[in-house]
């Protein structure tokens, strides 16, 4: 998500001094490491790249812009540089981790991006821009794509005009935590329209025979229940209120695949349900 606001600084004439992303990451069972994305486009731009902020700090810098960081910025650097980020919700609702994903999980109709202060504390800073995006039935990458557009606006037009003052978070905060895998294994007693919600996110799973079904596709069905949560029937699973009709899967072991695929290899049998462990 930091890529494309790094790049369209960069086009748009100012000066990057430095950039902060984190070390190379080994993938896969390959001793290889890989760099970050942001990293490895900071490189193909030809910026330098650090791993620490107080690393940037010893650069000459008279504004940090923080994207997806991940990390807290601890008082001796606020101390010293004014720091701005791109939060992608509508602060005080989904202050933390992903909020993101909690908006889609919470079945939210809108969420947004603010440009905002950095303080101390968890996102509590004045926000310089504001602006609202309608969630519908977008997929977690789908999503993030537009609110990084947005963005991305909201920060080449501050830089150009003038960042103005921030103004206080109003209202009632909510906290988005970090998602473990266990919030993205689907629970079929849910409703079919939370459980599509969890799909969305993009690594839902399940079980079936005892081995993992990540279920990458699906669309929910509002009728009646033909059988008792999460019995299969066809590309069509029972919920607990509704049915969710599955369109990609990727079996354990397996690339993805169109779920009539996977049901010609698998050969259900009456009575089969997922997200039993045999």
């Amino acid at each position: 998500m930091a890529v494309p606001p790094l790049r369209a600084l960069v086009a748009a004439g100012h000066d990057v001094a430095v950039v902060v992303s984190r070390p190379d990451k080994r993938r896969g069972r390959s001793s290889k490491t890989s760099p970050s994305p942001v990293k490895a486009a900071a490189v193909e731009l030809g910026l330098p790249v650090v791993e620490s902020v107080d690393d940037a700090l010893a650069h000459d810098v008279d504004l940090a812009v923080v994207v997806a960081f991940g990390r807290i910025i601890r008082r001796n650097a606020l101390e010293r540089v004014p720091f701005v980020n791109l939060h992608f919700s509508l602060l005080p609702r989904w202050r933390g981790a992903a909020p993101v994903e909690r908006a889609i999980l919470a079945g939210d109709e809108t969420t947004g991006v603010c440009l905002m202060a950095i303080e101390e504390s968890l996102d509590t800073g004045g926000v310089y821009r504001r602006t609202e995006v309608a969630i519908g039935d977008d997929t977690l990458e789908e999503l993030r794509g537009r609110l990084v557009e947005a963005g991305t606006a909201q920060l080449l037009d501050a830089l150009a005009n003038g960042f103005g003052t921030p103004e206080p978070q109003e209202g009632e905060p909510t906290y988005a935590d970090k998602l473990e895998a266990d919030d993205l294994r689907l629970d079929w007693e849910r409703p079919a329209i939370e459980v599509a919600r969890v799909v969305r996110l993009g690594r839902a799973w399940t079980t079936y025979r005892g081995k993992r079904l990540l279920v990458l596709e699906a669309t929910p069905l509002d009728e009646p229940a033909a059988g008792p949560a999460a019995s299969l029937h066809g590309d069509r699973v029972v919920c607990g209120e509704g049915q969710l009709q599955l369109r990609t899967v990727r079996p354990e072991g397996r690339a993805a695949m169109d779920v009539r695929s996977w049901l010609n290899g698998a050969r259900p049998e009456p009575g089969d349900r997922l997200g039993e462990p045999s």
